[in-house]
């Protein structure tokens, strides 16, 4: 599902840099991504406060949504004190994460990556709290509707250039 998307390695889109934008300044944090994930790493189609394009899957706190039985909103507030991340490369070295709150971009029941807040600060226990993984949840379907109106635009002109190759091949007969 996530190839026939066509996002990932695809040019940045300004729709999903204005919802990383977005979350970042509502949740106050300095990093936002929409990250999207296959077997082997995590690319990031949107992002805020952070430069990279791209890590791999093994590192990713975003590959936690995935799990079966993850809640529907991961929440980390110290990823030091966690024993998944305390020892990752992303916590104990650059950019030093601490916090992380992701929700899962789900499409046709399928999990392709999670809408993340990060921040180089833990938060305290428990101050994520009802409503924000109800909006963090809201704004990852925001990203979702994205993706499906993406598809049909790619649809769209996918079946425009097969109508125009169609009436090329009749009129050069």
């Amino acid at each position: 599902l996530l190839r026939s998307l066509q996002v990932v390695d695809s040019d940045a889109e300004e729709s999903f840099d204005r919802i990383t934008r977005l979350a970042a300044r509502l949740f106050r944090v300095p990093i936002c991504l929409i990250s999207l994930v296959d077997a082997e790493r995590q690319w990031f189609k949107a992002r805020a406060g952070l430069s990279v394009a791209e890590t791999p899957r093994d590192t990713s706190f975003c590959a936690y949504t995935f799990l079966t039985g993850a809640p529907d909103v991961v929440v980390v507030p110290d990823a030091l004190r966690d024993r998944r991340f305390r020892h990752s490369p992303i916590v104990t070295g650059p950019p030093h994460l601490r916090f992380y709150a992701g929700a899962p971009l789900i499409l046709e029941g399928v999990k392709l990556g999670a809408l993340c807040l990060l921040d180089t600060a833990p938060h305290e226990a428990g101050a994520f709290g009802v409503a924000d993984k109800a909006n963090l949840v809201a704004l990852a379907e925001t990203v979702v509707v994205e993706l499906q109106r993406r598809r049909r635009v790619l649809r769209g002109q996918l079946g425009h250039i097969t109508a125009v190759a169609h009436n090329l091949q009749v009129w050069c007969q």
